[in-house]
C-alpha cells in the first residue's frame, strides 16, 4: 500500500518526495528499465537522476542501488568519484576556479581562499542562501590564460584575487535582498 497509516489509524498522502507520489522517480524507473537494470549503466542513470531531480540526494542514490541491486555503498562511490555530479543543490550562481598545474603556479590558490574567506563556503560548497557554488576544476583546458576561473559558464583569464572578488561581489548583493 502506498499510503501511511498514522498512530490514530487514520491514512495519509504519500509525501511528495517518495517514489509512487514524485513523477521524476516514475521517469528515473523508465530509464533504468530502458538500460535493462544493467549495473554496467549506472554512470548513465545517475546521469539522468542528475537530470530529472537537479542533484544526487541519499533517496535518490538508495532507489537507483535498489533497482540495480548494488550496494548503496558502490552507487556512493561513484556519485562522490566523479566530479559531474552532485550531492547537494547548486545555487543560483556558479564559480569554478581551476587548480591546474599553469593556474596553480599562478595564483589559483589565493584566488580560491579569497573566495572561501569572503562566501564563508569551502569549495564544492554552496552559500547558505542558495546563491553561489564555489567548485574546482582540475584543468579548464585554458592553460595560455592562467589562472582561469569560470563564472556562470563563462571562462575569464588571467584572474586575480581582487577581479574575482570583484566579480562575485554582484552575486553577494544579489542574495542579500
Amino acid at each position: 500500500m502506498n499510503s501511511a497509516v498514522t498512530t490514530n489509524n487514520t491514512v495519509k498522502a504519500p509525501s511528495a518526495t517518495h517514489p509512487y507520489g514524485d513523477k521524476r522517480f516514475k521517469m528515473l524507473e523508465a530509464t533504468i528499465k530502458r538500460y535493462q537494470y544493467q549495473q554496467d549503466a549506472l554512470i548513465e542513470i545517475l546521469h539522468k537522476a542528475q537530470e530529472l531531480f537537479g542533484y544526487l540526494e541519499k533517496d535518490v542514490l538508495i532507489y537507483v542501488a535498489h533497482h540495480l541491486k548494488l550496494p548503496p555503498s558502490r552507487v556512493y562511490g561513484v556519485a562522490t568519484f566523479y566530479h559531474l555530479f552532485s550531492l547537494a543543490p547548486s545555487g543560483v550562481h556558479t564559480c569554478v576556479v581551476c587548480t591546474g598545474t599553469a593556474c596553480y603556479v599562478k595564483g589559483a590558490q589565493a584566488i580560491l581562499a579569497n573566495l572561501e574567506k569572503s562566501i564563508h563556503i569551502h569549495a564544492s560548497e554552496t552559500s547558505a542562501n542558495g546563491q553561489i557554488s564555489l567548485l574546482t576544476a582540475r584543468c579548464l583546458g585554458a592553460c595560455g590564460i592562467a589562472p582561469a576561473v569560470v563564472f556562470d559558464s563563462t571562462v575569464l583569464g588571467h584572474q586575480t584575487p581582487e577581479s574575482v572578488g570583484n566579480r562575485i561581489k554582484g552575486w553577494l548583493q544579489d542574495g542579500s535582498s
